[in-house]
């Protein structure tokens, strides 16, 4: 998802050129979002409809579905979590911002006097021509970037959200040199950055855990694009610094601290899940006989504090998917066929 604003002064045509900028991207097939911004107030509604109704008796957001969707909330949202939330509606290869002066997202700017380290042109709305339009939009299409702070570079080595941005507004670095990354996350309306190896590892985790579901209950032939919504009633806890060895048929797997961290909390946190026993000090987890990557008729052992604990059917498949995904998402050339992890305080 590529973003670029278009501001400036009151009369200088940014609703005209915001329009000539839709078509021409819309025109070169591509999935166009817009959000308008402004000082006054909007209503998406006429007085007395069913709707405005709803809003005036206290209903802090109203959703009107027909032949379209609308949304009207009363708060004014950050921009950043609108941002985030289109993630959620389609797959948009392009959001035009009309406004939000003072975000830091390229700027098309129609008044000199709002020229700042933003922007990447300066536009006469009044009389661009269609030539002048469509090498505008060539420009959108190499300098618009995502949100800020999801901007990874360089498997994680250059991971500065801003100044990766400030390199892709000069020309300096491209779209295409960014990481691949598979998940995005926002926590309490905040937008957090993932790089590329924590992206991964938690899409490979909830993956693995979705393919122990009985998607076809639900009507899910295939899995495609996933939401998560997690509730959390406790404030997060620092993760605490734990040992993590992890062994890949017979043999050490060298891993840094920060994976170690990663890894040593995803296996905590999946075995609290399962409640096996109060104060887990130590875990250890034994995959073996996986074959093609296929974990039908591999076997898993889980002790924790030296204790054997029993699992069952659908608790192992969980383990095994979520664990394999995991250390899959390490990179590991080899064939996995014996995983062994071990974990302690």
């Amino acid at each position: 998802m590529k973003i670029v604003s278009i501001v400036g002064k009151k009369n200088t045509g940014k609703t005209s050129l915001t329009v000539k900028v839709i078509e021409e991207l819309t025109k070169r097939g591509y999935n166009v979002a817009s959000i308008k911004h402004s000082h006054h107030s909007i209503e998406m509604d006429k007085e007395n409809t069913d709707t405005w109704k709803h809003k005036q008796a206290g209903a802090n957001l109203v959703v009107g579905v027909g032949s379209t969707t609308f949304f009207n909330a009363k708060k004014e949202h950050d921009l950043n979590r609108i941002l985030f939330m289109l993630k959620h509606f389609d797959e948009y290869d392009f959001v035009i911002i009309e406004g939000y002066k003072k975000y830091n997202y390229p700027k098309i700017i129609t008044s000199p006097d709002v020229k700042d380290e933003y922007t990447i042109a300066e536009i006469d709305s009044f009389n661009i021509d269609e030539n002048g339009v469509s090498q505008l939009a060539d420009l959108i299409e190499q300098r618009g970037h995502d949100i800020v702070d999801t901007l990874f570079a360089n498997n994680c080595g250059f991971n500065n959200g801003e100044t990766i941005a400030r390199e892709i507004r000069k020309g300096n670095l491209s779209i295409d040199n960014l990481d691949d990354i598979k998940s995005y996350l926002s926590i309490d309306g905040k937008v957090v950055g993932l790089n590329r190896f924590v992206s991964d590892f938690i899409k490979q985790s909830i993956v693995g855990v979705i393919n122990t579901l009985n998607l076809e209950d639900y009507n899910v032939s295939e899995i495609g694009k996933i939401e998560v919504v997690i509730p959390n009633e406790n404030s997060p806890k620092n993760p605490s610094d734990a040992q993590c060895s992890i062994l890949i048929n017979g043999n050490d797997l060298e891993i840094n601290a920060f994976t170690k961290n990663i890894v040593s909390n995803s296996i905590k946190g999946m075995i609290n899940a399962i409640k096996t026993e109060d104060n887990v000090k130590a875990i250890d987890i034994e995959i073996t006989n996986i074959k093609d990557k296929k974990l039908e008729n591999a076997t898993i052992d889980l002790k924790t504090n030296g204790h054997d604990v029993e699992l069952n059917a659908f608790t192992q498949a969980i383990l095994k998917e979520t664990i394999f995904s995991t250390v899959n998402s390490l990179k590991i050339d080899a064939e996995i066929n014996e995983i062994k992890i071990k974990v302690e305080e």
